[in-house]
C-alpha cells in the first residue's frame, strides 16, 4: 500500500480537491496508510493518460514488429504521463501488419506484457511502463487521395475478410479501426466491426457528408486526427470536417500540438463538440523524444525539424507531441480548464473504449493509474497499477 498526503487530486465530477490517496493495484481510499510517498507542494494528481492513436516513440515504431519495440514505446510513455495506450499500425503490406499484430498478441498476453519485466507473472507487478491495451488499425482501409504520409501503394479497399485476418493474428486485440467510410465495401465493413465491439473511426477520408452520415447510422462514432487528411469544410459541402463539427454522435480525436491544426480551428472544436466529444491524442512517431534529425516512418525518410515531422515533400508525417504538453496547449491556448483538458486526455478515450469503469478517472475501485504534473505541466510522477513507473528530481 502507498500513499501521497494531503496533495491536489482530480477527482472527475468533483473537481481538484486537496486529500490524502491512498493505492495499491487500485485506489483504495483517502487516507494515510501504507509508504507515504513525497510529492512537492505545487504537485497536482490527475488520472494517468490514454493515448489511442500512437504509432511510436524513443526509437521504436509497432510496424517494427516486435516486443522489444512495443516495449520501448511502453516505458518512453510514462515520461509524459501516459499510462495506457493502443499500439497504432499504418497502411502497409498485409505481411507487415500481420507481424505488428502478432507482435502485439505476444506482448499483451506473455510476461512482457506492459513492459514488466521478462519472467514477471502477467498477474504480478513490476511494471515499467505504460500498460498497452490493443490496437488501433489506422489502414490499409483507406483513400488514397487522402492518404497523408500513408505509403500509397498498399492503400486497399475495405474488405471483411482481410480484416479478420488482422484480428486473429492480433489475438482480437484490436480496439479502433480507421477507414474511408466512401470506399466501396465500406459500410459492409463498418457494420461488421459495430457487430464485433470494434470501434469504427472516420478518417484519411474524401468522405462528404452523406458519407459520414451514413457511417453514423450504421455505428461509427468517431473521427480520426479531425481537420487531418480528410476533406474540408465547405458552404456547399460539408464534408468531413463539417460532418465532424456538425454531428453530435461522433468523438473527435486531436492533435494539439498547434502545427496539425491552429489554435482557432481547435477552438471551433471545442466550440462545436464540447471538451465531452474531444479526445486529445499524440499520433507520434518513432522520432518521439530524440530530438532534431532524420527519422522513418513506414520505409519513408521523415525530417524532425523544431517540433516538426515531414515527409521530404513536406508531408506532415505524424507528430513528436507529448500527451503532458498537448494538455498543457488546451489550457494555455485553447481555454480549457486543467480538469477538463485532463478529461480528454483520460477519461475521454476510456469512455470510448468501453473501458471508464476501469480507467480514465481518479475514484475508488478504479487502476491506480495517475499522472503528477509540476505547474509548467511537466511530469513529475506516473503511476501505472500502483506501481511508480517514471519518477524525475524533484
Amino acid at each position: 500500500m502507498k500513499y501521497f498526503e494531503n496533495v491536489p487530486v482530480y477527482l472527475r465530477g468533483t473537481g481538484i480537491v486537496k486529500t490524502s490517496l491512498c493505492f495499491q493495484e487500485r485506489t483504495v481510499g483517502f487516507a494515510q496508510e501504507g509508504e507515504r510517498i513525497e510529492l512537492p507542494e505545487s504537485a497536482v494528481v490527475l488520472p494517468g493518460f490514454l493515448d489511442e492513436h500512437i504509432h511510436g516513440a524513443g526509437g521504436a515504431d509497432t510496424m517494427d514488429g516486435s516486443a522489444e519495440a512495443l516495449s520501448v514505446i511502453s516505458r518512453t510513455l510514462v515520461r509524459e504521463g501516459t499510462t495506457s495506450f493502443l499500439a497504432t499500425t499504418m497502411t502497409q503490406s498485409p505481411e507487415k501488419i500481420l507481424k505488428a499484430l502478432s507482435a502485439v498478441k505476444q506482448f499483451i498476453l506473455t510476461g512482457e506484457e506492459n513492459g514488466r519485466k521478462k519472467g514477471e507473472s502477467v498477474k504480478g507487478k513490476h511494471l515499467t511502463g505504460a500498460r498497452l491495451l490493443g490496437v488501433h488499425l489506422e489502414g490499409p482501409f483507406i483513400s488514397a487521395a487522402h492518404k497523408g504520409a500513408q505509403p500509397l501503394e498498399y492503400v486497399a479497399k475495405p474488405n471483411i475478410a482481410q480484416f479478420e485476418k488482422y484480428r486473429e493474428a492480433s489475438g482480437n486485440f484490436i480496439k479502433i479501426v480507421t477507414l474511408a467510410p466512401e470506399e466501396e465495401g465500406a459500410e459492409e465493413l463498418i457494420s461488421h466491426l459495430v457487430k464485433e465491439g470494434v470501434l469504427v473511426s472516420v478518417g484519411h477520408t474524401g468522405a462528404k457528408y452523406a458519407d459520414v452520415l451514413r457511417a453514423l447510422n450504421a455505428g461509427a462514432k468517431h473521427v480520426t486526427h479531425t481537420f487531418n487528411a480528410q476533406s474540408p469544410l465547405h458552404h456547399r459541402e460539408i464534408g468531413t470536417v463539417g460532418s465532424a463539427l456538425l454531428l453530435d454522435g461522433l468523438d473527435c480525436e486531436l492533435i494539439a500540438d498547434t502545427i496539425h491544426v491552429s489554435v482557432p480551428a481547435m477552438q471551433l472544436l471545442v466550440k462545436c463538440k464540447t471538451e465531452k466529444r474531444l479526445i486529445l491524442i499524440t499520433d507520434a512517431i518513432r522520432a518521439k523524444g530524440l530530438g532534431d534529425g532524420e527519422s522513418e516512418l513506414g520505409g519513408q525518410k521523415v525530417y524532425v525539424k523544431g517540433g516538426e515531422a515531414r515527409l521530404a515533400d513536406g508531408t506532415l508525417a505524424g507528430s513528436v507531441l507529448k500527451m503532458n504538453l498537448a494538455v498543457k496547449n488546451m489550457v494555455e491556448k485553447v481555454g480549457l480548464s486543467l480538469c477538463e483538458a485532463a478529461d480528454c486526455a483520460s477519461y475521454n478515450p476510456a469512455k470510448a473504449l468501453g473501458m471508464e469503469e476501469e480507467i480514465g478517472s481518479v475514484a475508488l475501485g478504479k487502476r491506480a493509474d495517475f499522472t503528477v504534473l509540476g505547474p509548467d505541466f511537466d511530469v513529475l510522477m506516473t503511476v501505472v497499477g500502483g506501481e511508480i513507473v517514471y519518477r524525475c528530481a524533484f
